[in-house]
Formats: structure tokens, sequence, C-alpha cells
């Protein structure tokens, strides 16, 4: 995934799609956001240069 960096948005690819993924600000690792696109939710693995993957699953907590 190739990354761009300016001084008010960071972009990348979204690896499901292929679509641009353009943020106003730098995210932190491990957040999650949508692609505008597919609309597939992406996990940020590395903010320096900018990489996204398809986030995991939700799963759920079952009281534990």
């Amino acid at each position: 995934m190739t990354s761009v960096t300016t001084t008010t948005t960071v972009s990348c690819e979204c690896p499901e799609c292929g679509a641009p993924v353009t943020l106003r600000r730098r995210p932190l690792n491990g957040e999650v956001v949508p692609c505008p696109d597919c609309g597939v939710d992406l996990e940020v693995t590395s903010t320096e240069p900018l990489r996204v993957e398809v986030a995991p699953p939700v799963q759920e907590d079952w009281g534990e």
C-alpha cells in the first residue's frame, strides 16, 4: 500500500477494493476507519507510513 502525506491530510489505499482512503488528520495505531467506497472497516497498522488492513470482526463479550 502506498501512502501520501500532505500538511493537512494523509491517505492510503483500501486493501479490499483499492479505493483511496483519505483522512483529515493523522490517525492512531489501532484506530478503525471505514473505507468511503466499499464501507469495510479498516484498522490502522502503521502511521508512518500510513498503512491499513481489513479490521477483524468485533467478537461478542458474552459477559466475561
